[in-house]
């Protein structure tokens, strides 16, 4: 018997149970049909017949008073046309005796009737009106009364016997409704028990089967699910039973293997000097290899909020990560070794530079997230040694770059004695050269003290309309012999701003200077001022051959010059300028497609206002 045929049958109770109740519900209301139809046709008859008798009977009694009255034809003509009809609806009542004591009562009837009939033929043969007033009220008057009394209780006895029936047609439709709610409440009652252990009893299997699966789920490859029969549920116990088989096969033949590869890949992380963390989809810690034991302190089996015993720099680095891996924004790769943070060992301090990859799953959905914190302690202290030698470097130049920039000025002017035309030529082209490295030393002391944290800002409020002019007028001669434009807008609702003014002119000015180096004649270099939330942005548009976006990541960084760019400068500019900026707790960045030209901009808090009292 098939799966389906079991749950129809487990419903044919209820529908029995349904059939039943209409049944009993069809015979009740034709019951209660019949029963009203025969108080209508039983003593309907009746009372009209005996209604219309009375009627009759009044009418010949004005008839006989119309004649009385010397109304003679008139009364004659009315009464002769009333006998006909009172006899027909006696004859109608005779034949339609009912009820108990009906029968008396218009055998009472009838008898009356037939001695007024004989009263009112002696009344209509008397010749004067005195005698028929007299025979009136001697025969005729009285005759009337007995029989319309016996018509009136003919009415009366079928008027009460339809009351009587009535009542009990309400008390038998009270009892067939009582009846109806009784059969309806026992044929739910036995319907639904029945449907019920029918259908528990079809579905037993299937909670043998979810038993089976939780069980397999947890691991217990040797459960199987006892399900008989040949229905469809059975066929699905067998097909689950074949599969925990293989499941059981398979687990059975491989788990050696993948102990094997388990522990090869543990001793392969294990290997690696740089700590390694390992995370689920959910950010539960995974797996961690010794160097991230030794050095951040994370252990599989301490429990609880397990980084929260690393040390509170790193923890944000791990965190943040983890974070980016695991909202879907791909693998992390540092913007360069500033982000490195610094862990204290009992051996040293040491620096370690966050990555992060994603794992994916079968599906290609991230499933969790491997975090490498790469020690990059030998690196940074090359870094230190590099931007100490840059630093003394550009120190020791300072002083003589000074004196042979002052004797090449002195002897260009004539100071020591004429000189010819190539002469000023050649000493024209060396002080240029002396003070684009006079420019180069000063962008690398300025560097090293960044780097150095000695860089000090000399705030106050300016205006940022000062702050724009000044960096224009700087460039105006440049500008002048590319032929570049140069414009500003300021918006009204930025008054001011909380700055080193001689620090930000630096970074507005090499800006503006880099928009005219790289705008060909008849373009436009323009700086925008603008109140953004609560900052103030500061923008520099030029209508240059701008920017090619795998450049755009990396302008920013120490001595990186861009192919194709003007000879001059050590390539610092946008360094310091960066670093200048978020001095001032702001950002710098670019947003710039070839031929489109460049926009670079930079932000910085709004000043808060001081309200006074």
């Amino acid at each position: 018997m098939t799966l389906r045929l079991r749950l129809l049958l487990a419903q044919a109770p209820l529908a029995l149970a349904l059939v039943l109740v209409g049944v009993v519900a069809v015979i009740t209301l034709a019951r209660l049909g019949r029963s009203g139809q025969r108080i209508l046709q039983d003593n309907y008859r009746s009372v009209l017949a005996a209604q219309r008798m009375t009627e009759q009977l009044e009418r010949m009694d004005s008839a006989a008073l119309f004649i009385v009255a010397g109304e003679l034809e008139r009364g004659q003509a009315q009464q002769a046309a009333q006998r006909q009809g009172l006899e027909s609806e006696l004859r109608l009542q005779e034949s339609n005796v009912t009820e108990p004591g009906e029968a008396e009562s218009t055998h009472r009837l009838r008898v009356g009737w037939e001695r007024y009939q004989t009263a009112y033929d002696g009344f209509l043969t008397q010749s004067s009106e005195v005698e028929r007033k007299a025979v009136y009220f001697r025969s005729i008057e009285p005759a009337f009364r007995e029989v319309k009394d016996a018509a009136s209780a003919v009415l009366a006895l079928n008027q009460d016997a339809m009351v009587h029936k009535s009542e009990e047609l309400r008390r038998q439709s009270d009892r067939v409704n009582t009846l109806m709610v009784l059969a309806v409440l026992a044929a739910f009652g036995v319907g639904l028990f029945a449907s019920t252990t029918l259908t528990h009893r079809a579905l037993r299997p299937v909670s043998v089967l979810s038993q089976a699966v939780r069980r397999l789920g947890r691991g217990d490859y040797a459960v199987r699910a006892v399900v008989e029969g040949r229905d469809e549920i059975a066929q699905l116990g067998q097909d689950f039973n074949s599969m925990a088989e293989a499941l059981q096969q398979y687990r059975q033949s491989s788990l050696g293997e993948l102990l094997q590869a388990q522990a090869a890949s543990q001793a392969t992380i294990d290997s690696l000097p740089d700590p390694v963390v390992v995370f689920g989809a959910d950010g539960v810690l995974l797996n961690v290899n010794r160097s991230a034991e030794d050095v951040l302190k994370l252990s599989l089996e301490g429990g609880g909020d397990v980084l929260g015993r690393v040390v509170p720099e790193a923890r944000e680095v791990v965190e943040r990560v983890r974070g980016h891996v695991l909202g879907g924004k791909g693998a992390y790769q540092p913007r360069g070794y500033e982000e490195a943070v610094r862990v204290e060992l009992a051996e040293g301090d040491r620096w370690l530079l966050p990555r992060g990859s994603p794992v994916y799953g079968e599906t290609g959905e991230v499933v969790g997230a491997t975090v490498i914190l790469q020690d990059v302690t030998r690196l940074r202290r090359f870094d230190e040694l590099k931007n100490d030698l840059v630093a003394t470097v550009a120190h020791e130049f300072r002083t003589p770059l000074t004196s042979l920039r002052m004797a090449v000025h002195l002897v260009a002017e004539g100071m020591v004695g004429a000189v010819t035309e190539k002469q000023a030529d050649l000493l024209f082209a060396a002080r240029e050269d002396c003070e684009r490295l006079q420019g180069i030393v000063d962008d690398l002391l300025d560097l090293s003290r960044i780097q150095a944290g000695q860089l000090r800002l000399e705030v106050r409020r300016v205006s940022p309309a000062e702050l724009v002019d000044a960096a224009l007028d700087s460039q105006r001669a440049a500008a002048g012999e590319r032929g570049v434009r140069l414009a500003k807008q300021v918006g009204m609702d930025v008054e001011s701003v909380d700055v080193d003014p001689d620090r930000l002119g630096l970074v507005l000015g090499n800006l503006v200077g880099n928009g005219v180096k790289h705008t060909p004649a008849g373009g436009e270099v323009e700086v925008r001022v603008a109140r953004e939330g609560t900052r103030v942005r500061f923008e520099v548009r030029d209508t240059g051959e701008g920017i090619a976006p795998e450049q755009q990541g990396r302008i920013f960084e120490k001595f990186y010059r861009a192919p194709g760019a003007p000879v001059g400068g050590a390539g610092l500019g946008l360094s310091i300028a960066k670093e200048v900026v978020q001095a001032h707790g702001g950002e710098l960045g670019v947003v710039s497609a070839p031929g489109r030209g460049s926009t670079f901009w930079f932000t910085l808090p709004q000043p808060t206002v001081v309200e006074s009292a």
